[in-house]
């Protein structure tokens, strides 16, 4: 019985791997569709080159997640942002911080100040965590950790772990309308927690239209759905899945049932091309942006841009910039 189940396993990964390769087969070509224009009522839609999404804030380029980056995203002579995508946590006393990962380890001497691995925002007050030093384990593009070893008051205020309205203050104040990728990191009740507070920023501030929310965790989307169908949400990894295999089978898609507002997806991965022509035309017709991650390859800018891609998200936004632009 035992060997018997192993090779109906061997089957399924076999049948897999087969379809996965048509699958591959039927979308890899790039060059099978010219460039659609549709009419649309998506704002992130665009027709004039992608727009430039700062991945973490610019990660590749300044301290991830940081006000510093957001800073010096914002006054840069060299680039323009259009968009800022970043990542939130909630904190034990209910504030939304900027955070990528689960805990503090990566970016911060966290374990040494805590004297503990792994301490995650929902654990600590938002005070206790403003000791942390977000530049600690930054490194330049010249190979430097130039924050490294800063501790107390040594620390600038824009290194410290920075709280959402902040950041949201500083991009309105500015003159430029800024948008965001915003996406919430816990699942479960923590996740459920902080989706009502980023509902909350944002309806005070009045900036519902210039937000695409979303969430790697199935039970936060339903959430958005259930309470806050007004706000705009990028599609789940469920949705994306739907999307793809229907586009490669030809299946239509009741345009009533899409409640997304975009497809934020890489380029290729797993043997998959989700950057093919046929896939963005396709979402576009169904007034659905697409937006892609985390491209820092200069000839994959240059591909999806070519073919209407509506967003690259990047660690470099210079890169990006000057390349859709036509600085390079």
């Amino acid at each position: 019985m035992k060997k018997k189940k192993i090779v109906v396993s061997l089957l399924a990964v076999v049948l897999i791997i087969a379809v996965a390769g048509s699958v591959f087969l039927f979308l890899g070509s790039d060059e099978a569709a010219l460039v659609a224009s549709y009419n649309t009522t998506n704002p992130y839609i665009v027709d004039t080159g992608a727009l430039v999404s700062a991945h973490r804030s610019g990660g590749g380029l300044f301290p991830e997640n940081t006000f510093m980056a957001f800073k010096d995203c914002v006054t840069s002579e060299t680039f323009e942002t259009d968009i800022f995508e970043f990542d939130l946590h909630i904190t034990k006393d209910n504030v939304l911080i900027l955070l990528h990962d689960e805990d503090f380890d990566r970016t911060s001497n966290s374990e040494e100040l805590f004297e503990e691995k792994g301490v995650k925002p929902s654990e600590k007050n938002f005070d206790e965590l403003q000791e942390l030093n977000l530049g600690e384990n930054f490194q330049a593009p010249d190979g430097t950790y130039p924050y490294r070893g800063l501790r107390g008051d040594e620390i600038p205020q824009d290194l410290k772990v920075v709280r959402l309205e902040d950041i949201l203050d500083y991009i309105l104040s500015q003159e430029k309308e800024y948008s965001f990728i915003i996406e919430i990191k816990d699942g479960g009740d923590i996740g459920r927690r902080a989706a009502d507070e980023l509902y909350r920023i944002l309806t005070e501030r009045n900036i519902l239209d210039r937000v695409i929310a979303g969430t790697f965790n199935g039970e936060i989307t339903e959430y958005f759905d259930e309470k806050y169908d007004d706000m705009l949400r990028s599609a789940s990894i469920a949705e994306v899945l739907k999307f793809y295999f229907s586009s490669v089978f030809g299946i239509d898609l009741d345009p009533e049932e899409i409640k997304y507002d975009a497809l934020q997806i890489p380029y290729k991965k797993f043997g998959f091309n989700l950057g093919t022509q046929e896939i963005i035309n396709r979402a576009h017709s169904l007034n659905v942006a697409v937006q892609y991650w985390t491209i820092n390859d200069e000839q994959e800018i240059i591909e999806l841009n070519s073919r209407g891609a509506d967003a690259i998200i990047t660690d470099n936004p210079e890169k990006a910039y000057n390349l859709i632009s036509g600085g390079e």
